[in-house]
Parts: C-alpha cells; sequence; structure tokens
C-alpha cells in the first residue's frame, strides 16, 4: 500500500507526509471490512490506488484547499477522509444513512486526530432541510445517477459553491439526461475532466457544476419521488 501511495502521490502534486495517515485509514476500513460490508476491494495496493488516489485526483483538479464539504453518502469514508487528510483547511461533512458506516468513520476519524471532520448520520434529503445552502462544496462518490445525486447535492450547495459528482468515464448519458435537473435547482455544468488514476489503466470523471442561483425550497423531495420521478 505505501509504495503505491509513494509513487502515486507525487504524480497528483503532494507531499509523502502524507501516508502515514492515508494508509492507517486504509488499513482500518480494510480491517473493519472483515466484520462489515464496507468495500469489495480487498487487496491492500488495490485499495491504495482505486480508493486513496482515487479520491485524492477531488483535491488536485477541484483545487480544494479552504471551505465547508460535505461527503453526501460517503460510505466508508471516500472521497471524505482522503480529502480531509489532504486538506487541513478544509471543514468536511461525512454525511450517510447507514448508523454503523458513521460510527465506524467517528472511531476512525478519532484515531486519525482528524479535528476538521465531523460525520452525520442522515438522510442527505432530510439532511437539506436545516443546511440549505450551507456548503462550498459538494461531492459524492458512487451513490446515485446524475439527475437523481443533482437533487440530493444541489440544495446543499451556496451560491456560488460546486457540486463535485465522481462518476465513470462513460457517463456522457447521465450528464446529458441531468440537464434539466441543473437548471431547475440552480445550477449550470462548469466543466468535465477525465483522469488516470496514478499507476493503473482506470480512467474516471469529475464533474462540476456551479451553483448560479438558490434551489427552489421544495427540493429535494422525498427520496422516493426523487426516484420515481427524477427531474
Amino acid at each position: 500500500m505505501r509504495e503505491t501511495l509513494e509513487r502515486g502521490l507525487p504524480e497528483l502534486g503532494m507531499g509523502t507526509e502524507l501516508i502515514p495517515r492515508l494508509a492507517e485509514f486504509a488499513e482500518m476500513v480494510l480491517e473493519r471490512n472483515q466484520v462489515m460490508n464496507l468495500t469489495a476491494i480487498t487487496e491492500p495496493k488495490d485499495a491504495a490506488a482505486l480508493h486513496l488516489l482515487d479520491s485524492l485526483e477531488l483535491v488536485k483538479l477541484a483545487e480544494l484547499k479552504t471551505g465547508k464539504l460535505v461527503d453526501v453518502g460517503c460510505g466508508a469514508g471516500f472521497p471524505g477522509v482522503p480529502v480531509a487528510i489532504a486538506g487541513p483547511g478544509l471543514e468536511v461533512t461525512l454525511l450517510d444513512s447507514l448508523g454503523k458506516r458513521v460510527d465506524f468513520l467517528r472511531e476512525a476519524c478519532g484515531k486519525l486526530g482528524l479535528e476538521n471532520v465531523a460525520c452525520v448520520h442522515a438522510r442527505a434529503e432530510e439532511f437539506a432541510g436545516e443546511h440549505r445552502e450551507s456548503f462550498d462544496f459538494v461531492t459524492s462518490r458512487a451513490v446515485a445517477a446524475l439527475p437523481v445525486l443533482c437533487e440530493l447535492c444541489l440544495p446543499l450547495v451556496k451560491v456560488g459553491g460546486k457540486m463535485l459528482a465522481m462518476k465513470s468515464a462513460n457517463s456522457e448519458e447521465e450528464i446529458n439526461l441531468s440537464k434539466r435537473a441543473i437548471g431547475v435547482l440552480g445550477g449550470k455544468l462548469r466543466w468535465v475532466k477525465d483522469y488516470t488514476i496514478p499507476g493503473t489503466d482506470v480512467v474516471h470523471r469529475i464533474v462540476c457544476i456551479e451553483k448560479v442561483a438558490a434551489a427552489p425550497k421544495k427540493y429535494p423531495r422525498r427520496f422516493a419521488l426523487i426516484k420515481k420521478q427524477p427531474l
């Protein structure tokens, strides 16, 4: 794992001083994965590349340095925890609907001494009720199709902030299908960047949507309705 990080971090313009915390977090994920479902990736070197380095591409391509960021549907903590490790100037909220995952993340972030992280157990559409337009950045990785994801995420983004969706490289159809949702929710598609994870031939994509106007207060709707009738 550490060799993969030693090779990959310089490609991202990051220093190897990040390795101890990054590796410790990934090791905690893999250890806990033996008793609860956190990840399908179980080889340490694959976890280093496909979880850690993949997450850190977000820091590089979106130039994340300061501000408030929420990771919606954070799962095992990717990209939120690596982003928090690499960006101590960020205030990171890890949001997930499964209590056991959030409990694990609280424990892990405590052991890592990450004082810039808050772990929240809630559904995104409910969390938005009390935290509308509170975040500079909202990110999400492998959670839902982009039209659904926009309704979950864009109401949380401040006007002038950005939604950063981590997607597969063949997500053109999703992007096209999300154009109406983006417009209705006050967003504007700013850029789409593909990248190859260092040390692999895996190509992923980040979709950046800027919040240019407030989202109507009736959004987000209940999740069952969002899924049944996406914008």
